[in-house]
């Protein structure tokens, strides 16, 4: 079974799917011990069970198919601590061929519905347990349907008191222009419409000042007003929005309603429709200033409204702009449009007077957010820089979502957001709020952290080591929301005293807690198996996932870039490149021709290539804002995705076939063919200076030239259906070769052909300084050679 085909199973890539028996081996390997994991990906066969997992009683892992059962006794031992624990009176009907789906050979991943206790309804599970759960009553694989089917309604009737609607408070930024306004305010009222009654919503507009407004306030529009300049704290915003009593009424609904500022959609809709339909453009600018826009004031005070209405049970900030924060905590920029915005060179050389001091303040409100399960998510719709960048952190950390674009009347910014809110077949949102990741490890396994969109909870056992990457210190971290793509990289090692034996298994599980939109709480436990090789054995090798490692490293990579220079990044890179490559090669010492990887190692050196001349690491050419945007994304993409951020794709139209796949080098463009190039943040579709002209000349409107229509259309299809897919849609550019628009495929391209190359053949020439892939494998292998 290949790697693709066991992340179907168990939503993982482990980049060593083998690991060796000693800590010293391990760390030889150069690519750490790591797994790329997808708590929520839609795995196959994945049963949804209607009552609360049994959980060991000494290290807290769940039971699993890798659990020893003694039947008679009613006992099971945990594979991980060997702890025996007792089963509770409701499985006493447990046997060989009478499992529960927690047990079945084939789920090494479930899903729990939790309610009550399955020993609270004993008697209703061991009369139904043969009908859904018996083994010789079923295929080889058990539906979640004749699960569901199995128990009856009241085993499922604790769940009521735990679903509950999430919050959502917009952010408008009122500076925007009447136009764009206009365009936001028509997508947020088709939101507003889609929502669930229960849902609770508040808004808050800003421009040099806040204003929260009443929702509950029937006579006439009412707001608070707050100072814009202001860093006000938690316990201020509540008490000058009058919320300081809150916490002794949160168990009272009541309590929510009788404050205004966040109600039930059913008991403020016409309010907040009124609300966002008043929302109008600010007063005119002062020539020769930007707009006085308080974004960090904002942000605050809708964190300090959910903080004070004791929302816990998941909730999004939603924050629409377009433009930089020029006062107030936050600030990016001087308003004096003589004061340019800050580029990467100004952050290098310390020439960017408010960068520290906004990302200190938003570094603090990420705590916050995290505390109190809140999710934050900033749409950015601007031609200039808005402060993605001093943003990124809370952001990122909470697990929202962010979109720079240009426009909010833009196709982008209305497909962004309807994602979002999109439902399910049962008409409920797909969203999943205030979730928890905990893995439980075999005891010679130690977990260092992890890199993604969470934080670290320092809940600290035995199971943690002490070296820290990423959020570490930890065996259990906390993400404000999850998707079904939301991918997080977790780090381990060996322990100090390796007592085991090759050949035998080990175990790490993964127990995901979220509530799942308003239909309560669910706890996904994915629990796999590998082995233990002895040191130096093929297995070793055999067992690389080469495209997993390139996802973790560039993870890595990033995670130095934002502490260290691009320069320094490279080096490192390049000194991790060499140290694998002398470890996995085949070679004869000091002779460089003889160097040769066997298959599973032959493309990382390629992927790390491109990774060096990637937007992640090179900045040169993007904005602060870009930058903070681009390493988000890849923070959190899965295998596939990071691959193709690193690695674009390029595919080849022409008369001669269906479309391939052709090398990403300047030496595919040819004039007779079409270019697909994809490197998910935008999508090229590239035609050769022949068929450019055929296009105009207007071939293909000419019944005679029915193939070349089909030509054109072919490339174009599959474009979209790349845009449709992919969330935020990425930019579709249409060019022709050597126009100006063609920069966006020739930088991406290997530049094997440059104004240095003595043969050209007629190839399109790219004018730069980097080395071919060539010339750096060249150099790779001559310095791996020499040991």
């Amino acid at each position: 079974m290949d790697f693709v085909e066991l992340e179907a199973i168990e939503g993982l890539r482990w980049s060593w799917s083998s690991w060796p028996v000693s800590k010293a081996e391990a760390s030889a390997l150069v690519i750490p011990l790591s797994i790329m994991c997808t708590p929520l990906m839609q795995v196959n066969e994945l049963p949804l069970i209607p009552y609360d997992p049994l959980i060991c009683n000494r290290c807290g892992a769940v039971l699993n198919p890798y659990a020893r059962v003694d039947y008679q006794s009613r006992i099971w031992v945990c594979p991980f601590c060997y702890q025996r624990n007792s089963f509770p009176r409701s499985y006493v009907g447990i046997g060989e061929t009478n499992l529960p789906a927690e047990l079945f050979p084939t789920y090494s991943t479930v899903e729990y519905q939790l309610g009550k206790k399955a020993s609270a309804s004993s008697s209703n599970f061991n009369s139904n347990w043969g009908n859904g759960l018996s083994s010789s009553s079923l295929p080889s694989m058990v539906s979640s349907s004749s699960l569901a089917s199995s128990f009856s309604s009241s085993s499922l009737s604790g769940l009521d008191s735990q679903a509950a609607e999430p919050a959502f408070v917009f952010v408008v930024d009122a500076c925007s222009s009447e136009e764009e306004l206009q365009a936001l305010k028509n997508e947020l009222l088709l939101v507003v419409a889609q929502l669930p009654e229960d849902a609770l919503v508040g808004l808050v507009t800003f421009d040099s000042m806040v204003r929260v407004h009443d929702l509950g306030f029937a006579e006439c529009s009412r707001v608070v007003v707050l100072h814009g300049e202001r860093e006000l704290s938690s316990l201020q915003t509540k008490q000058l929005l009058g919320i300081n009593q809150m916490k002794q009424q949160l168990v009272k609904m009541s309590a929510i309603q009788k404050q205004g500022f966040l109600l039930p959609l059913s008991e403020c809709e016409f309010n907040i429709t009124s609300a966002i339909e008043d929302i109008h453009s600010s007063p005119l600018v002062m020539s020769g200033h930007r707009p006085q826009r308080c974004t960090g004031a904002a942000i605050s005070a809708a964190v300090g409204l959910l903080e004070g209405c004791s929302v816990t049970t998941g909730s999004r900030i939603m924050v629409f702009t377009s433009g930089p924060a020029t006062v107030g905590p936050g600030m990016v920029v001087h308003s004096d449009l003589c004061a340019a915005i800050r580029t990467h060179r100004d952050l290098i050389n310390g020439h960017a007077p408010f960068y520290d001091k906004s990302s200190k303040f938003y570094k603090q409100l990420s705590h916050r957010l995290s505390d109190a399960s809140i999710v934050l998510d900033l749409f950015a719709c601007s031609l200039d820089q808005v402060g993605a960048s001093e943003l990124k952190v809370p952001v990122e950390s909470s697990g929202g979502f962010m979109m720079l674009g240009e426009s909010f009347e833009s196709d982008q910014f209305r497909k962004c957001l309807r994602h979002i809110f999109n439902h399910d077949e049962n008409g409920n949102l797909r969203m999943c709020f205030d979730a928890t990741i905990e893995i439980v490890t075999t005891k010679d396994v130690k977990i260092c952290g992890a890199l993604g969109p969470c934080v670290s909870l320092r809940k600290k056992n035995s199971s943690v080591s002490e070296q820290e990457i990423g959020e570490g210190v930890t065996n259990m971290w906390k993400l404000g929301t999850l998707t079904n793509k939301t991918c997080i990289a977790f780090f381990f090692q060996l322990g100090d005293e390796q007592k085991v034996q090759p050949s035998s298994a080990f175990f790490i599980q993964f127990i995901t807690r979220y509530r799942h939109g308003n239909t309560g709480i669910r706890k996904r436990v994915t629990t796999a198996a590998r082995r233990w090789v002895g040191n130096n054995s093929p297995e070793i090798a055999a067992g690389f996932d080469q495209e997993a490692a390139a996802s973790v490293i560039a993870r890595l990579a990033i995670n130095r870039a934002e502490s260290h220079f691009a320069r320094d990044v490279i080096r490192w890179l390049d000194k991790m490149l060499v140290r694998f490559a002398s470890k996995f090669g085949n070679y004869v010492p000091e002779d460089p021709s003889s160097f040769r990887l066997s298959s599973n190692f032959s493309l990382f050196p390629q992927f790390m290539y491109y990774l060096r001349r990637s937007q992640f690491i090179d900045v040169f050419n993007s904005s602060p804002d870009e930058t903070a945007f681009f390493r988000l994304m890849l923070n959190r993409e899965g295998v596939v995705g990071s691959l193709i951020m690193i690695q674009p794709t390029l595919f080849q139209y022409s008369f001669d076939g269906p479309p391939i796949p052709v090398l990403l080098d300047v030496r595919s463009i040819s004039p007779d063919v079409i270019l697909l190039f994809d490197s998910y943040f935008f999508v090229v579709i590239q035609y050769g200076l022949k068929i450019a002209q055929w296009r105009k000349l207007g071939y293909d409107k000419d019944p005679n030239h029915e193939s070349f229509r089909k030509l054109l259309e072919a490339p174009e299809l599959d474009a979209e259906q790349l845009v449709m897919e992919r969330v935020p849609v990425p930019k579709l550019i249409k060019c022709d070769q050597h126009s100006s628009q063609a920069r966006f495929l020739l930088a991406k391209l290997n530049p094997s052909v440059t104004q240095n190359s003595t043969y050209t053949n007629g190839a399109d020439i790219v004018f730069t300084d980097d080395v071919s892939l060539e010339v750096f494998i060249d150099h790779l292998q001559t310095l791996a050679v020499q040991g």
